[in-house]
């Protein structure tokens, strides 16, 4: 095994993985532990005492970062409503023609697809290719509907989604270690703020496992919050 550097030694002294940080705390030690030359990406994971093979304990939805998480995703919008759709700021609008294209040249130069109901027959045909990829439009998560330009505007400003793993894992990314620590703050609680209010009913007992946040190739930190 590849011994890590003395860099990463004396920042992962300044990680006392025995204890758990506030929000603010793990917020400003995840900026100071970040050991890449680049901008890094600050994910927060969560492991949740559900069983994601019962439908109630399905984990899945939704959320507005409120500073957005740097990273800028390219949309797609299969839907007649070209006007709206490019006003809103779609990098991509079509029909038939561009679900063919990811058909027939294996394109997928966008991030996500967000469609106006009418199309959805014309997209369910490509589940096998759009499901196993996580890019098939669902009105779960506000990917389908008639409001196709406000929907593309909220994913523009922010607006991420989350889905438990088998395990009963999420993992998402809530910012950047250039941004301002308020701002990871604001971001993280608002990923708590929802996750909380998404709990099943029927799940008993402790809900949230564990939490923690990192950054690339950064040690993990683990935190905890009100409500837990």
């Amino acid at each position: 095994m590849k011994k890590k550097g003395k860099k990463y030694q004396a920042v992962i002294a300044k990680v006392d993985t025995t204890k758990l940080y506030t929000v603010e705390e793990a917020c400003a030690l995840v900026k100071e532990t970040s050991t890449v030359k680049f901008d890094a990406t600050v994910d927060v994971s969560f492991r949740f005492n559900v069983d994601p093979k019962y439908a109630d304990q399905q984990l899945r939805g939704t959320l507005v970062l409120p500073h957005g998480n740097g990273k800028t995703k390219k949309i797609l919008a299969i839907t007649h409503k070209e006007e709206e759709a490019k006003q809103a700021g779609a990098d991509f609008v079509g029909g038939k023609e561009l679900l063919q294209k990811i058909q027939t040249e294996n394109w997928f130069d966008f991030d996500i697809i967000v469609a106006t109901p009418d199309m959805m027959g014309e997209l369910g045909k490509m589940g096998r290719i759009l499901g196993p990829k996580g890019l098939m439009p669902n009105p779960k998560t506000g990917t389908v509907t008639m409001n196709i330009g406000q929907a593309i505007t909220e994913i523009k400003k922010g607006k991420i989604e989350y889905r438990v793993d088998k395990e009963g894992n999420i993992g998402l990314s809530f910012g950047k270690v250039s941004f301002d620590a308020n701002k990871l703050v604001d971001n993280l609680n608002a990923v708590v703020e929802a996750l909380l209010k998404a709990r099943p009913a029927s799940v008993k007992g402790q809900y949230v496992k564990s939490a923690a946040i990192h950054t690339t190739m950064g040690p993990a930190i683990k935190f905890t919050f009100n409500g837990r």
